[in-house]
């Protein structure tokens, strides 16, 4: 009643379905995924990122002294002497990484630490171990407790429409860093 009994009708042979001993049949994606704990990095991407939104990374042990430029989110862990241009896509520079660059990016976070400046479309933000000094332009900015900055920031609203105190807040800020004081009257 519930023994495994075949069918009487023959079934076809497929060659392809053959299993030798040197290759071993494939297990199921339900079994491969259950009974693994740890996976390979190089196969998994992290949650929000897609198949078009890839993430590069540089080794702690690498040194770079030029040019990066790419189409992809990039985490540097290493060494970079340069100009790192990512223009639509975000740069993660980790807590091991040491940057001498100027840095042009959609997003920047820092944890490690960077000697340049740094001009992000989207938003900076500076973490409790991270360490900048260099200038910054960018729409949003977050600098966490325990950061270390020298710089001057400028907030960028390219999107927003000039009004009376928005336009006065821009060029205070520009007398300011020309060095012109305002007396409040």
């Amino acid at each position: 009643m519930w023994g495994n009994s075949k069918p009487n009708t023959p079934q076809p042979e497929h060659p392809e379905s053959k299993i030798s001993p040197m290759n071993p049949p494939p297990k199921s994606l339900a079994a491969t995924w259950e009974g693994t704990t740890a996976m390979s990095t190089d196969t998994m991407r992290p949650l929000g990122a897609t198949a078009d939104r890839a993430t590069s990374r540089l080794g702690p042990n690498l040194q770079i002294k030029g040019e990066i430029s790419g189409n992809e989110d990039l985490t540097i862990e290493g060494s970079v002497e340069g100009l790192v241009e990512l223009d639509e896509r975000k740069l993660t520079i980790g807590a091991t990484a040491s940057l001498t660059a100027d840095i042009l990016a959609r997003e920047v976070v820092v944890h490690g630490t960077v000697k340049g400046n740094l001009r992000a479309k989207d938003r900076i933000e500076i973490k409790k171990d991270g360490s900048v000094n260099g200038d910054l332009t960018t729409a949003r900015i977050m600098i966490e407790d325990g950061a270390y900055f020298k710089g001057s920031i400028e907030i960028d609203k390219s999107d927003e429409t000039e009004s009376g105190a928005g336009s006065f807040a821009r060029s205070a800020s520009a007398l300011a860093a020309a060095g012109v004081g305002l007396k409040k009257i």
